[in-house]
């Protein structure tokens, strides 16, 4: 039985080299990474919602950052988030730095405290944001596509250098946002579930096609975690709290087999890109199945906030209250995790095996050599 698994993990490998050489044109080289291009939510901001004006969607103040940077830095975590950390990972291996937030650079320019922008990457994500136009639009946040037009502009007006695109890496996490706003309460007529659902992804498909006509090589699209399990349903009626949110959770996997799907079929739409999936769901879920193997002692409740499942109340609102050890805690607030959660995800997504993420981890897609690279 081991000897026709092994034989079957070799042809495996055996197809997917084979793939890669002959339909993409690379080679297998050191790792050639020059910057990151962030888009998305909550989840990757590292604080541009600090810099629009009248914004209520931040994380700018205390206890936000206390267990890292020991400050707010408008990241939605107690310390680094998913995006921060994956940087980190892969810092170890080709000394990127920190992505800083696109309008923190556009002013730093403007100001010219900066000559240009940075060459290591830019994070262009609004918390709040969704991939739908309309999704919490009266907060003043950054629609995903206002964020594509960001990227866009500066790749037009040559602010940035188009082979360092050609090379960077493109993260992509956004949705969780649409599918809970779905169950808030709204006196606006909306759609089946389904329908919504497929609706988002028609706007994530146009994303993609979009910075690959703006030089998009290397692209990782990251599933939504599981959205039913946030502390945060505890403000939705009819929703459970001994369980997480069924209904929602359904949509959310609609939704991740659909940005899956897109992968699957980037390199016949794209010829001369390549993606990857990131399962987040399926690895929060075996966070929440096997708590103490991933050292957490909760896995329910959030860390910082207020009311049922402490997802009643934002963190650091008035009336918070906060555990003593947040990095055991699954959730860090009422919406996101914690630090050591989104640890343990960014080394699952950069070196894990295709559960975790596929069709390869994001250590093999950096070190891939397209032939877009080399021209």
């Amino acid at each position: 039985m081991s000897l026709r698994l092994t034989l079957f993990h070799m042809e495996n490998l055996f197809l997917t080299l084979l793939f890669l050489t002959s339909t993409l044109c690379v080679s297998v080289s050191p790792y050639n990474i020059p910057a990151i291009f962030s888009f998305g939510d909550s989840i990757f901001d590292a604080g541009n919602n600090h810099f629009i004006k009248n914004c209520t969607a931040q994380a700018d103040f205390p206890p936000y950052g206390s267990s890292f940077f020991h400050y707010p830095t408008g990241r939605f975590t107690n310390g680094r988030t998913f995006l921060s950390w994956c940087v980190n990972v892969t810092a170890q291996f080709i000394g990127i730095d920190f992505q800083i937030p696109y309008l923190e650079a556009k002013i730093a320019v403007m100001k010219g405290s900066r000559k240009s922008y940075p060459h290591n990457g830019i994070n262009f994500a609004s918390a709040g944001s969704g991939v739908l136009r309309g999704t919490k639009k009266e907060e003043r946040v950054i629609p995903m596509q206002d964020q594509l037009q960001q990227f866009r502009t500066l790749v037009e007006q040559n602010l940035i250098d188009k082979s360092l695109v050609q090379k960077s890496f493109f993260f992509f996490e956004a949705g969780s946002n649409d599918i809970f706003n779905y169950f808030v309460p709204s006196n606006t007529p909306k759609p089946d579930p389904h329908a919504y659902v497929q609706a988002m992804l028609v706007e994530v498909e146009t994303f993609v096609d979009q910075i690959y006509k703006l030089g998009a090589s290397k692209i990782a699209l990251f599933s939504l975690g599981p959205v039913g399990c946030v502390p945060a349903r505890a403000l939705l009626l009819g929703a459970p709290n001994d369980r997480c949110y069924g209904k929602m959770n359904v949509m959310v996997k609609e939704y991740n087999r659909g940005l899956e799907s897109l992968v699957k079929h980037m390199h016949i739409k794209y010829p001369h890109a390549i993606g990857v999936y990131g399962a987040i769901y399926n690895i929060v879920q075996k966070f929440r199945a096997n708590p103490a193997h991933y050292r957490f002692s909760d896995v329910s409740n959030a860390c910082c906030g207020d009311g049922n499942l402490g997802g009643m109340l934002q963190c650091g609102k008035k009336g918070y209250k906060i555990c003593s050890n947040p990095n055991g805690f699954l959730f860090w607030d009422f919406f996101h995790p914690s630090e050591h959660a989104y640890k343990l995800v960014s080394k699952a997504l950069w070196g894990g095996r295709k559960p975790r993420i596929r069709p390869f981890n994001l250590k093999t897609l950096a070190n891939i050599t397209l032939q877009s690279d080399l021209d």
